[in-house]
């Protein structure tokens, strides 16, 4: 049995102001400490004061905000379905969300609005989640046919807006935007999906409870007093809310949900109720120092954090998929 390591929440907690810290210092500008704490206590306006505030603060409260979503909705996820390669994506929502920020950009209401890609973008997490939900409820597996049915309609939405682009340039906007980034957000689209993501969190963190019942299967947790279908509606609802909106502002970032709960395992332990702040906190850590490691990568244009997160996700996967092949009767 994995013992939890003691003191592993204050030493991410640690690393993500850290990593926090140094995402307001890095970038075109590069600004050192000294520089960054004269700029926020000299008058302002000042070019560091502006350069945090519009730019850097935004970006890192973003990536960070959408970071701990990730982990923590991939954390319930692989409790609620009991499997290790389960994330936020698998049920549709992320693929929901998408879709309906594109109609956006498709039919040009992002241009008129700048708050029509966030809010079409959550009201298509919310309805995928709630189809998900609606032909799934029954168990889990079918919960997780339903939210592959989904995601299949999904994508072939997007594939359809992308075949009838009205002009080469609402193409690339749209494969701009489902590359995934932090960047260039403003405060009002922040301002407007933080409700949402918070409203999901808290629909995830009283799911623990049930999630440690379900470790001893389906039939024994019913026995504990679990309610199977509330603990499936509150990680959906809170999954649709939380991720919904992150992917309505971000755009379409990978592998942060898988990964984040098989990093803080073997630290914290197997136990469900022990694994979601934990990876919480590591979700924001990864896509910290991903967005930081596009602002120093040399490159002839910014990398896409949806890419990079890709890149680096990808062979995690393989090796999580030959480690439970070795680990399969």
């Amino acid at each position: 049995m994995v013992r939890p390591l003691q003191g592993f929440t204050p030493l991410m907690l640690a690393l993500l102001l850290t990593a926090a810290g140094a995402s307001l210092m890095v970038g075109k500008i590069w600004l050192p400490p000294i520089v960054l704490l004269d700029g926020l206590t000299a008058p302002k306006p000042n070019l560091a004061w502006l350069i945090v505030t519009e730019l850097r603060l935004p970006r890192t409260l973003l990536a960070l905000m959408v970071g701990a979503t990730l982990g923590l909705g991939g954390a319930v996820l692989q409790g609620l379905l009991r499997n290790p390669l389960a994330e936020p994506g698998l049920l549709g929502v992320s693929g929901g969300a998408a879709l309906g920020a594109v109609i956006a950009i498709y039919f040009g209401l992002s241009a008129r609005f700048v708050l029509a890609t966030p809010l079409l973008g959550i009201a298509g997490a919310m309805i995928a989640g709630a189809l998900t939900f609606l032909f799934g409820r029954s168990g889990t597996l079918t919960l997780i046919l339903a939210g592959s049915a989904v995601s299949g309609l999904a994508a072939a939405g997007l594939a359809l807006a992308l075949n009838f682009a009205p002009n080469p340039y609402a193409a690339y906007e749209i494969v701009t935007w489902l590359l995934g980034s932090v960047a260039e957000r403003q405060w009002s689209q922040i301002v407007l999906c933080t409700p949402f993501i918070l409203a999901g969190w808290l629909c995830l963190v009283v799911t623990p409870r049930g999630l440690d019942a379900l470790t001893l299967g389906e039939a024994q947790a019913e026995s504990l007093g679990i309610n199977l279908n509330m603990l499936r509606a509150l990680a959906l609802t809170g999954v649709a809310l939380s991720v919904g909106a992150a992917t309505a502002m971000t755009g379409a970032i990978g592998f942060v949900g898988l990964v984040a709960p098989h990093l803080v395992r073997p630290f914290v332990g197997y136990q469900p109720s022990r694994i979601l702040l934990p990876s919480a906190m590591v979700g924001a850590i990864l896509l910290l120092v991903t967005d930081i490691a596009i602002r120093v990568i040399p490159t002839a244009s910014e990398l896409r954090l949806g890419v990079l997160t890709s890149l680096i996700g990808t062979p995690f996967f393989f090796w999580l998929v030959l480690r439970l092949r070795r680990l399969s009767p």
